[in-house]
């Protein structure tokens, strides 16, 4: 099991770790519209996961901000605001409350629980459908994380459906990817940090 103190240090704690892993996995989506598309999507679910956020009129342009320091600027996407690298990172996002309430399932983490109950109140339609998919993707790629040796794909669509009060249900013909995918995705992620981490330390000398 992965440990918080094993982990990298989050360069905004607001939006979770989650939100984080989901950035990284959209780095290795190959087609750029594609991976623009996926962009949006994070940008919604940071809005629900920090809905403080939303209070601020130029809120979107805020999240996007976020979104390249959480990239470290390393995103090729088709941002609709110009991002300042060095005013965007001098940026400090409000303190977000937490609830104090229980994590019913730790290697989820609250960021995903918070926000799996946020998409659940969400009105029917394609933008919650594609958010659930990736919600669905990203808990098991968390549950691969917690566990790699046995993996249970009805037990994590029990798990959403619990999670989100009988709210969310995947549809049966909702597939999810081979357990290889997923974990060659977080080795190439964990691989291109580590590799950019050498590039800075070089730099630095």
């Amino acid at each position: 099991m992965e440990y918080n103190t094993q982990r990298e240090t989050l360069k905004i704690n607001d939006y979770g770790r989650n939100v984080c892993k989901m950035i990284d996995y959209a780095k290795t989506i190959e087609d750029r519209a594609e991976r623009t598309q996926m962009a949006n999507l994070i940008i919604d679910a940071m809005a629900l996961v920090n809905p403080k956020v939303k209070e601020r009129t130029d809120y979107r342009r805020i999240l996007w901000d976020h979104l390249m320091v959480m990239a470290d600027f390393d995103l090729d996407v088709d941002c609709p605001y110009t991002i300042v690298r060095g005013e965007t990172e001098a940026l400090k996002p409000q303190p977000m409350k937490y609830s104090d309430s229980e994590i019913r399932y730790r290697h989820y983490g609250r960021a995903l629980e918070d926000m799996i109950r946020a998409v659940a109140e969400m009105p029917e339609g394609e933008e919650k459908k594609v958010l659930v998919q990736q919600i669905a993707h990203t808990m098991k790629r968390q549950y691969l994380q917690w566990n790699r040796d046995s993996v249970d794909d009805d037990l994590i669509r029990e798990q959403l459906n619990e999670l989100s009060g009988g709210r969310i249900t995947l549809p049966a013909d909702f597939q999810f990817r081979d357990s290889k995918i997923y974990i060659d995705a977080m080795a190439a992620v964990a691989a291109k940090k580590e590799s950019n981490a050498k590039k800075k330390k070089k730099k630095k000398k």
